[in-house]
């Protein structure tokens, strides 16, 4: 049974809630009244065996524990899922600057309960204006070796800003003041450092090292701060507040916006005033596809996140068809394989910025099609691609999930590409710039740093969004609701393809996330694996197959995950093991009858 509980009223509990937001990111777990009960990963609601319209608690799933107990907290603070994700993205830009930050884009699925509505918040970075498809190539043609990696030159105009403001103003409850808060006491106040964050700045330290803003924001006398030192942003803390105050003018115009132009330009940047101003956040319907009774709600383009895993699905359906259930761990890895390499192949040939390139959208999806690309399929022989040298991983991007009390959800993925992106502060801003730009075919048949390759589709042109492969997805049934999404570069289409496979066979969801993963992106012509994903005997087999195998060098990806299962009213949050989040789930406020 479900004890009934009452809130406080509304003032009073608003009051309380935002004493405790000022107070620090401590989950408010002692309000009079408010009897909230709390479990960390893998965490389990409270149940009572009847159909549920509405989730029995609520949850949350970051990359980092900040971030979770802030965007509990706003909810518990009579915000939703839309205000929780406006909190979220703040307090991971300040506190995982190697992955996200407002200087840097994402992409933001929504669902609201009330109205079914879904949507995609396409914050995607873009090219400045003065952008032309050989900003990267010297004079004979060739590509400069780091231009689109580091420094101003490197950096896509931001979308994240413009997001926030989006977020709040058209699906939030509560004001940016509330909700940015607690970036805003972190970057002032400062948070400690991190293992994670010791590699990811030792890996750009030079990099970081050439800006003198980023070098006296992010390292202690030019070198990696020692393990529990505060990094504290002033400069950040005074753009949020601005942001807070002003919206989407007090980043995309005023001072700000004039630091921003002023600071690139003298370091080698090519932004305008004029590419702040007419930045706009585009609202884009999802890419819907099924598999097995499964419905899948995926990020559409500029992310090739959704349409490719549509045709992977549907391609694996097809293969169901055509040749039965897998016979063993072998044939199940070999077809995933087969269906990844394919995928990318049309990433390649056809996906970039649907505004400015003309994009096959629906015969992509369609599962005819699919049943096209899956009939070459040699259940026992591999199909040759072309090899090519293939970049390290890294821990690059974001990923959160958030489910409230109504039903409302979130999927998000944050990024500013490469760690701790370009590198480059513009001075007295604060804000770290994305280095998205390589996301463009910056030279169409060569690989970018993920050794992705792409064509004309995603080539260079002013104010166009950058391809990605960010991909926040809900998957559900009448029954079950999963929400998730991961980090990894080029690997998280693959990675929430295998999280979605592992949902639909069911479990325990904390293994879905920590499970040993694999990855065929059809260049380089290789499946990439964890150590712990293929023992020696698999490992022949594929070999024997005619597929070549390369192991990664470390475990990667952050996935984040949370479900719902509709029938029993429990909701279970995890966090991936690589990393260092935290999922939780919290009791409602008060208890909700079936």
């Amino acid at each position: 049974m479900i004890r009934q509980l009452k809130a406080p009223a509304g003032g009073l509990f608003l009051m309380l809630a935002g004493r405790y937001l000022r107070l620090g990111l401590a989950v408010l777990l002692l309000i009079p009244g408010l009897g909230m009960a709390e479990a960390e990963s893998p965490a389990v609601a409270f149940g009572k065996g009847q159909q549920w319209s509405r989730p029995l608690a609520m949850a949350v799933a970051t990359a980092h524990a900040d971030a979770t107990d802030a965007g509990l907290a706003i909810m518990a603070a009579g915000g939703n899922a839309f205000d929780a994700a406006v909190t979220i993205s703040a307090v991971l830009a300040v506190v995982e600057p190697y992955s996200s930050g407002i200087g840097g884009g994402g992409f933001w699925l929504l669902h609201q309960a009330a109205t079914g509505k879904n949507v995609m918040v396409d914050g995607r970075e873009r090219a400045p204006l003065a952008a032309q498809p050989d900003l990267y190539l010297d004079e004979d043609g060739e590509l400069i070796a780091g231009a689109s990696l580091n420094g101003p030159l490197a950096a896509g105009i931001p979308g994240e800003p413009a997001a926030l403001v989006h977020l709040a103003e058209h699906y939030g409850r509560l004001p940016l003041a509330t909700t940015l808060a607690p970036a805003i006491r972190l970057a002032r106040e400062g948070f400690a450092v991190d293992e994670i964050y010791r590699r990811m700045a030792a890996w750009r330290l030079e990099v970081l090292r050439a800006s003198p803003a980023a070098a006296s924001q992010f390292l202690v006398d030019g070198e990696v701060p020692a393990l529990g030192a505060l990094i504290r942003q002033p400069d950040l803390a005074a753009v949020l507040e601005a942001l807070a105050a002003k919206g989407r003018a007090g980043f995309y115009e005023g001072a700000v916006a004039r630091a921003l132009v002023t600071g690139t330009r003298a370091a080698g940047g090519i932004w305008t005033l004029e590419d702040l101003s007419s930045y706009q956040v585009v609202e884009r319907d999802p890419i819907v596809g099924r598999y097995q009774g499964w419905e899948i709600l995926s990020a559409a383009p500029p992310s090739s996140g959704g349409v490719a895993l549509v045709q992977m699905l549907g391609m694996l359906e097809a293969l169901d068809a055509r040749l039965g259930p897998a016979s063993g761990e072998a044939d199940r890895v070999h077809r995933l394989v087969e269906v990844m390499r394919r995928a990318y192949r049309d990433r390649a040939r056809y996906l970039g910025d649907p505004d400015q390139v003309e994009i096959p959208v629906e015969r992509l999806t369609n599962p005819d099609y699919a049943a096209g690309l899956a009939r070459d399929i040699d259940p026992a022989r591999a199909t040759p691609s072309i090899a090519r040298a293939m970049a390290p991983e890294g821990r690059d991007t974001t990923h959160f999930s958030v489910l409230d009390a109504d039903g409302n959800r979130v999927a998000a993925t944050l990024s500013i590409n490469y760690p701790f992106g370009s590198g480059f502060v513009p001075p007295t801003t604060g804000v770290l710039l994305n280095d998205e730009m390589d996301d463009f075919s910056t030279q169409p048949g060569v690989p970018n740093v993920y050794g992705l390759v792409g064509g004309e589709a995603n080539a260079i042109a002013p104010g166009k969004r950058m391809l990605s492969s960010m991909s926040p997805t809900f998957a559900a049934t009448e029954d079950q609701l999963v929400i998730l999404g991961t980090p990894g570069g080029s690997r998280i289409i693959t990675m929430v393809l295998q999280g979605i496979l592992a949902a639909i066979q069911g479990g325990d969801p904390q293994d879905w996330v920590a499970a040993p993963r694999f990855h065929h992106q059809y260049l380089p012509d290789q499946i990439r694996f964890e150590a712990a994903a293929f023992d020696d005997a698999l490992q022949h087999q594929l070999s024997e197959r005619g597929h070549h195998l390369a192991p990664a060098d470390q475990r990667y990806g952050n996935m984040q995950l949370i479900v719902w299962d509709r029938t029993s009213g429990i909701v279970q949050a995890a966090s991936d093991p690589r990393g260092i989040g935290k999922a939780s789930v919290r009791k409602q406020p008060a208890a909700l009858e079936p």
